[in-house]
């Protein structure tokens, strides 16, 4: 068993109702982590999964790389943000990365992140909005055109000059974890805006880098969910400017 000091790197993956897709990239994840130097856990937060998620999870066999499995108090669903904010208050790596359940954006894909992080980087997101992004399958039209709406507006109201705020692979150093993660207030589709927002507010240093996504079936995204991220964006803007990210 690792020491909590010896963990270079976390991984944690929400998961809702996700025994189809899950054992997949958990699968690919752990070849991916066991091939490295380094060492590392994999945190797979239930959030109040009525499949089977948490019976896999259970039974998986997962030496000599730890992977925990954490679920909210109530065992309610709280939302993916609620669930990354407990996975990474949880992890002890000295950098964090949270992933989707999907595998859209696979783990190999960290690589392309630790030369930011040397270069002193707080927080560095895998954007699809780059010049060098990969996009293997692509979503529905009414996803693409309400996601570079989304986008657009995200950036004039909260976070400019970030290319693609909604990708789900995020990675943190533990310090700046320490300092977004605490003061997260949205628990659902907003939470990766305000993520942003708060390492802003801290100074922390945010790059972005091309990743390879593909768009993977059984999304819960839905059009409604792109509205939610809007209304979440307004309450963003609030808290910022009442001082609650201080």
């Amino acid at each position: 068993m690792l020491n909590n000091s010896d963990v270079r790197l976390s991984v944690v993956i929400p998961a809702y109702n996700e025994e189809l897709r899950l054992p997949r990239t958990l699968e690919h994840s752990l070849d991916y982590l066991k091939a490295q130097s380094y060492s590392s856990e994999i945190i797979v937060v239930n959030d109040g999964s009525v499949d089977g998620t948490e019976r896999i999870l259970r039974e998986w066999k997962s030496d000599p790389l730890p992977v925990k499995l954490i679920s909210h108090e109530d065992g309610k669903n709280h939302g993916k943000g609620a669930s990354v904010r407990k996975g990474m208050m949880e992890a002890h790596g000295a950098y964090r990365l949270f992933m989707d359940a999907d595998n859209s954006t696979t783990a190999d894909q960290i690589d392309r992140f630790w030369p930011l992080f040397d270069k002193g980087y707080g927080v560095v997101i895998g954007s699809r909005a780059l010049a060098n992004s990969v996009i293997g399958a692509r979503q529905a039209r009414y996803k693409e055109l309400a996601g570079r709406f989304g986008n657009w507006l995200i950036q004039k109201l909260a976070v400019p000059g970030i290319a693609d705020t909604q990708a789900g692979f995020k990675m943190f150093s533990a310090e700046a974890a320490g300092i977004i993660f605490p003061r997260q207030t949205i628990d659902r589709w907003g939470y990766d805006v305000e993520l942003l927002v708060i390492a802003r507010s801290h100074h922390c240093r945010i790059g972005e880098v091309p990743i390879t996504w593909l768009n993977a079936s059984g999304s819960k995204v839905t059009l409604k969910s792109y509205f939610q991220v809007l209304g979440d964006v307004l309450r963003i803007r609030r808290n910022l400017k009442a001082g609650l990210y201080k």
